[in-house]
């Protein structure tokens, strides 16, 4: 990515504190001098992001934190009983700046500074909306200033977690061991909270463009560095990186059993798709085709379809290794930004996955993959409130993850649409 991106965001999304989505901040309650900060919630059904059900609570917040859980709390602020109470969700892999340009055509961030910009916070917004409070964002500059200023107060969205420029492996000319310890620091250096490596290219093309050693030194350089390690591995890449020590196989298909029992045996994180990058594609081919990286022609989308069975299949067997850590990532981007929830729908539907699993995926376990299960991804006192509801139960009919009707991230809420 050049420079140029990383400049025109930092300052559009300056100016977009007086724009559109710092209107929608303003709007939100906050405390004020003299005001009591201590909110509770009522819940009659709460998932608490562990596995575990309540029933009859209630959740009682100060400021931006849980500090206690129970029957007997004093004055409910917000009645959510008769709705499903749920930690936010967490999406582990998306690109919230990748959007459609004014052509229609896929493009990142596009037109203007601020036309840009907009696009970008607007994504965030979106997603943010869909109950995703925080989500780890894999492969932009743009994602820095977006990151700091949703961090500042002066946006809302979703908690981000970003890696800055991912090292794409093209072999041994991708550099030696040290040169590549030294690509790790300058990206901590740059602000990175993860480092994004690509083992090789894709489900068609899985040909290895890292050696083990290039791994190996990527992998921990960046645990040197109190950095975690995300890589793009599919087939035999998917072992190597675990051997590595990396910390987290992104997709993952075409990996043996074997290779999954040795992830679940060294504690590797999977985060595995179910579809709906795929299905993204397919509904939006006009929009892709012929831009970088897709096919230049309709016919090219074809075979897309084909890699949807794959993937369910991939999922399927994924789940039943016993100990394998499944996250919850949907590698959202243009087209998907808001739809993040579809990828819940895909795992119980199409692939069998237990609903609650599916739920733990994107709380806790999430959580625990960012390394943030300190922080977030669970109803716990002294964790942040970040707290979702849906209508419905997403235990019995999994389609009510596409109801959310309460968003609170950090205590803050930024949709109420309960009563």
């Amino acid at each position: 990515m050049s420079g140029t991106i990383v400049q025109f965001a930092k300052r559009a999304l300056c100016t977009l504190t007086v724009g559109v989505a710092w209107a929608h901040a303003q709007d939100l309650p906050r405390p004020t001098p003299g005001q009591s900060n201590r909110t509770v919630i009522a819940a009659s059904m709460l998932l608490d992001g562990r596995g575990h059900v309540l029933h009859d609570t209630r959740i009682v917040i100060e400021g931006s934190k849980i500090v206690a859980i129970g029957p007997k709390t004093g004055a409910v602020n917000y009645d959510l009983r008769g709705l499903t109470v749920l930690p936010g969700w967490i999406d582990a892999h998306v690109h919230i700046a990748s959007s459609f340009g004014k052509n229609g055509k896929n493009a990142g961030p596009a037109g203007t500074d601020r036309e840009a910009a907009y696009q970008v916070a607007s994504n965030a917004w979106t997603t943010l909306m869909a109950g995703f409070t925080t989500i780890q964002s894999l492969g932009s500059p743009a994602d820095i200033p977006l990151r700091d200023a949703i961090a500042s107060g002066s946006l809302p969205g979703p908690r981000i977690l970003t890696a800055v420029e991912p090292l794409a492996g093209q072999g041994e000319k991708t550099g030696t061991p040290d040169e590549i310890r030294a690509f790790v620091q300058k990206q901590k250096e740059a602000g990175a909270d993860v480092i994004k490596i690509f083992a090789n290219y894709s489900v068609r093309q899985p040909a290895m463009r890292l050696s083990q050693d290039q791994l190996s030194a990527a992998c921990e350089e960046a645990k040197k560095l109190g950095l975690r390690s995300l890589v793009h591995a599919y087939s035999d890449a998917v072992r190597t990186a675990t051997l590595a020590g990396c910390t987290q196989i992104e997709h993952g298909v075409l990996a043996t059993e074997d290779d999954l029992n040795l992830m679940a045996s060294k504690g590797t994180f999977l985060d595995p798709q179910a579809g709906l990058v795929w299905e993204n594609y397919l509904l939006n081919k006009e929009k892709f085709v012929g831009t970088p990286g897709y096919p230049t022609s309709l016919d090219g989308f074809r075979s897309m379809e084909q890699l949807i069975p794959m993937y369910h299949e991939f999922m399927q067997r994924a789940s039943h290794i016993p100990g394998l850590k499944i996250v919850f990532g949907t590698d959202a981007l243009a087209g998907s930004h808001g739809r993040n929830a579809e990828e819940f729908v895909e795992r119980v539907r199409d692939c069998g996955m237990d609903p609650m699993a599916a739920m733990v995926s994107a709380n806790s376990l999430g959580a625990e993959a960012l390394a943030m299960s300190d922080q977030i991804g669970s109803i716990l006192p002294g964790l942040q409130a970040d707290i979702i509801a849906l209508d419905g139960d997403p235990l019995k009919d999994i389609t009510a993850v596409r109801r959310v009707v309460f968003v609170m991230k950090g205590g803050i809420v930024y949709k109420n649409g309960a009563r």
